[in-house]
């Protein structure tokens, strides 16, 4: 059964595509890297599953609603200015069983405490945000999406520019969860990581390129093509809509 099922999808900003013709599925409880060169459109095609971008064309299904889906955008997304504790910010992730506006009980503030050690952080509770290190920050929204309990977890970048100790706790979280069964989509630079930890992966360069067995996927001719397609991109020549309507917003030469 499938998780999320792409069907001939484009998606992108103000009409202008940053993925397009995209055809394929993640399988529930599979745990996929999504890879490619620097604007190939992996980030987009995250926000565009979690459904804070609609497509341009064709169309993405989810086999869970929104409130079962945990994304973690990349950390430069994330406003560390804003006045928040550390427990405040992992408490979001309680707000689909207690609602916006609920407030936090006993047994929650249990619930907090266990998430803050499964990712040491035990005694950072009252830190502000603007005093954490990129890894403390990193941990903390990890945190977050423990508390979520989500079927669904999409991770943008989550090891980038955290220090070696805690890119190793992290991805053993990742481990832990694909163990129970949920399905995990994370966009990833690191090789060495995806070839040693990512059963799947997907290989964008505005489109896809290869799809499926990570041994397979990551070989040195489909990279050498995915680094070739984003060279070639020509960001005034036409893509085609579902219908075959041509669009003047970018394709690969």
């Amino acid at each position: 059964m499938a998780a999320v099922t792409l069907a001939d999808v484009t998606l992108g900003y103000n009409g202008h595509p940053a993925v397009h013709h995209l055809d394929g599925a993640f399988a529930s409880g599979s745990l996929t890297a999504v890879i490619g060169p620097n604007g190939s459109g992996k980030s987009t095609l995250l926000k565009g599953i979690v459904g804070m971008l609609s497509p341009l064309g064709g169309r993405i299904l989810r086999d869970v609603p929104a409130t079962d889906i945990a994304y973690l955008p990349q950390s430069a997304e994330i406003d560390r200015s804003f006045p928040a504790s550390v427990a405040d910010i992992v408490a979001l992730g309680l707000w689909r069983r207690r609602g916006a506006f609920a407030g936090i009980s006993r047994a929650d503030y249990a619930d907090i405490e266990a998430a803050l050690a499964a990712v040491g952080l035990i005694g950072f509770e009252n830190r502000p945000l603007d005093t954490l290190s990129g890894g403390q920050m990193q941990r903390a929204l990890f945190a977050r999406v423990l508390l979520q309990d989500a079927r669904l977890i999409l991770l943008d970048e989550p090891f980038t520019a955290i220090d070696e100790r805690t890119a190793v706790d992290l991805v053993h979280l990742v481990e832990r969860w694909h163990g129970e069964g949920r399905t995990l989509i994370a966009v990833l630079h690191d090789a060495e990581l995806v070839e040693r930890v990512f059963p799947q992966t997907l290989l964008l360069a505005r489109e896809p390129v290869a799809w499926g067995d990570t041994a397979s996927v990551m070989c040195a001719e489909n990279l050498a093509r995915a680094r070739h397609m984003i060279e070639a991109w020509d960001e005034h020549a036409p893509w085609h809509d579902e219908h075959g309507h041509d669009h003047n917003h970018g394709s690969a030469r």
